[in-house]
């Protein structure tokens, strides 16, 4: 259940969806998501393949893998081949067209939101999601 709030989390971060951050962000740790792995999702930088150290940023291999869709997803649309190559090592199919429909959603919401600013708080940063 981890990898839906995972990818939520990222789109809202990429998004700066600070409403939309506030509501998943304590879900993600619910679902188990470390400290550490949600100190990550949270970064603002862009994110790739190979930034990945799993062993010291509190997420998995896979959990990277889908961070990375995430991102590519959310600021490019397309995604590369390397981390379509990289995701299916983890992920079936169903899995993956799974994860799309969630980031694919979660891009359409938080726009809308912060569009609207809708308990944005636009021009703050995450830290006014709490």
């Amino acid at each position: 259940m981890r990898i839906p709030y995972l990818a939520i989390c990222r789109v809202a971060v990429v998004n700066r969806a600070w409403y939309e951050w506030g509501a998943h962000a304590p879900l993600a740790t619910a679902a188990g998501v470390p400290a550490a792995g949600l100190d990550v999702v949270k970064r603002t930088d862009v994110l790739s393949l190979s930034d990945d150290s799993s062993s010291s940023n509190g997420l998995s291999a896979v959990q990277w893998a889908v961070i990375v869709y995430t991102e590519e997803m959310t600021r490019n649309v397309e995604v590369a081949d390397a981390t379509f190559a990289r995701l299916r090592e983890f992920l079936n199919e169903r899995q993956i067209v799974e994860l799309t429909m969630v980031v694919a959603s979660y891009n359409c919401v938080s726009r809308f939101l912060v569009a609207l600013n809708v308990g944005e708080k636009n021009g703050t940063g995450i830290e006014a999601a709490h």
